[in-house]
């Protein structure tokens, strides 16, 4: 007697990867940190994605994980579980060498604390030309380097001078010369104008602008200032460890000619379907532990549990 084949179900052709094609993606990443019997969850699941030329802001409150993501897209941090990747690289599955390879080649890092980024011994010159010495760059495209970045960011009259010499200003665009001296495709930046004052802010955040726009480096700035997340077109707000909204800014003109921003703000659903209700409309809805979800023929109603 001849035995019948089983007839296995076949499972569906999977869709596009997430993410595809961006230079930036971090799909359901989770951070852990135990400290003896207490566990922290900074990061809980967090999706982003970062296209090749984009400058976009992540804000969020003290304890939100901002800090956690940008310390593992950096190369400084690994996270607990979850998938990270920039371009190539792999975040969970790099080595200790090639962490060293892409903290040195493939990104670049400008801290809040100036005093983090420079070396008060050094010219500003001698500074951007450190982190080419240690990536063995030859001598004569070192200096030819360190004069441009210098001259992009509106510094190069100070390529002499020490940072005790140099204003608060001055001083975050070497660190930003340093940050790019590898032609990194990536420029991350915490709290980049934390320490300065509206004036010099926006001063700064014109010369990132400058750079993403004439250098094509992807930038990412991290910030708890909702004033400074005007400055980008997209922005992203991180709250409990996930990213819960998007704002899109985009200029229009009017019908006489005047340019102004609109900006859009939309949530975020992450790769399980969740979405973040902003507390605001919570509260003035009284939505709590349940709601009520109906679907329409071209969008989703959400009301209270009555």
């Amino acid at each position: 007697m001849t035995a019948t084949p089983l007839s296995l179900p076949v499972p569906p052709p999977k869709g596009p990867e997430f993410g595809a094609g961006a230079l930036i993606v971090c799909e359901s990443l989770v951070r852990i940190y135990q400290t003896g019997s207490i566990e922290v969850q900074a990061l809980q699941g967090l999706d982003l994605i970062v296209e090749s030329g984009e400058m976009v802001a992540v804000v969020g409150a003290s304890g939100s994980g901002k800090s956690t993501l940008l310390s593992i897209l950096s190369g400084i941090d690994a996270p607990t579980a979850g998938r990270a990747r920039v371009d190539k690289w792999d975040l969970l599955a790099m080595s200790r060498a090639d962490r060293v390879r892409y903290r040195r080649h493939a990104v670049g890092f400008v801290r809040q604390q100036t005093s983090a980024n420079l070396v008060p011994y050094l010219t500003a010159r001698e500074m951007v030309d450190l982190p080419m010495v240690a990536a063995r760059v030859p001598a004569r495209r070192r200096r030819e380097r360190s004069r441009e970045l210098l001259d992009a960011l509106g510094v190069g009259a100070c390529a002499d001078r020490r940072p005790a010499q140099l204003s608060g200003g001055q001083q975050q665009r070497v660190a930003i010369a340093v940050a790019l001296a590898n032609e990194p495709q990536v420029l991350f930046a915490d709290e980049p104008t934390g320490e300065l004052d509206t004036a010099t802010s926006a001063e700064v955040f014109g010369a990132l602008r400058d750079v993403n726009r004439r250098l094509g480096v992807t930038i990412v700035v991290v910030t708890h200032d909702p004033g400074v997340s005007g400055q980008v077109e997209r922005t992203v707000a991180i709250r409990d460890g996930r990213t819960s909204s998007e704002v899109l800014r985009r200029t229009a003109t009017a019908d006489n000619g005047d340019e102004h921003v609109i900006a859009e703000e939309y949530a975020v659903m992450d790769r399980a379907g969740r979405v973040q209700i902003p507390r605001d409309y919570r509260e003035a809805l009284a939505l709590t532990r349940r709601v009520r979800l109906a679907l329409e023929p071209d969008h989703v109603t959400i009301r209270p549990d009555a």
